[in-house]
């Protein structure tokens, strides 16, 4: 009888524990933050497995239904292209950001790995990306430290700043192009009403529009629009 009584108390502990920051709590964290490092969409499944598995609900990472799908997709779309461009053309001469993006010149003419590129933009960078960065780190804050003003705001900062270094393989005007983009995406998530569908929308729409210049071999022009 006394095996009976405790056995549904185990799962219970389990999944208070993961969604808390009790010992499991904290190695799924670990856990998914090291996945990130690797490959953001293994860190985006481990998160939808910590999710089921410690019953946390969906709309709690940002996953639910937005207000509006045609206005979240009309805002990420426009939202996504014109922050690409002004970032391209304005913003990152200002950082001496090089005209040309060395590190995907390979994108340059070549098709099949710019359609991987577009694959990645969407599942990679769109959902992944804001998911791991947006609905869990986001979600994790607010257990930890509320939703108050002062918690969302630090959470902002700080999501951004760790999404800005996430990007330091792309030098220090990539770390400044992906941290502005991050901001503009965390104000987007917070005015959405911590929802990920526009924010998702917006971080595809952009890593797309930033491919096209990339495979048509455009960029130079562009980056000379304001500053010759």
């Amino acid at each position: 009888m006394n095996t009976v009584a405790l056995t549904p108390d185990v799962p219970a502990s389990f999944r208070d524990s993961l969604r808390g920051f009790g010992p499991f709590g904290v190695a799924a964290l670990g856990a998914i933050v090291a996945a990130a490092l690797v490959f953001m969409p293994i860190a985006a499944v481990l998160i939808l497995l910590w999710a089921w598995a410690s019953k946390t609900p969906w709309r709690d990472l940002g996953l639910a239904r937005p207000r509006s799908w045609v206005g979240g997709l009309a805002l990420g779309i426009a939202l996504g292209v014109a922050l690409k461009l002004v970032l391209k053309a304005l913003v990152m001469p200002l950082f001496g950001a090089p005209p040309a993006t060395a590190l995907y010149h390979d994108l340059v003419g070549n098709t099949p790995a710019v359609l991987k590129f577009a694959v990645y933009a969407i599942l990679g960078a769109g959902f992944a990306e804001e998911l791991v960065f947006r609905g869990y780190l986001f979600e994790r804050a607010a257990r930890l430290f509320g939703t108050g003003r002062t918690a969302t705001v630090a959470t902002a900062l700080a999501v951004t700043a760790l999404f800005g270094a996430a990007h330091w393989q792309q030098g220090i005007a990539g770390v400044a192009n992906a941290t502005i983009a991050g901001l503009v995406a965390a104000l987007l998530f917070l005015a959405a009403g911590r929802n990920l569908f526009a924010p998702v929308v917006m971080h595809a729409a952009f890593d797309l529009t930033a491919g096209v210049p990339l495979y048509l071999n455009l960029e130079n022009p562009i980056s000379h629009l304001v500053f010759k």
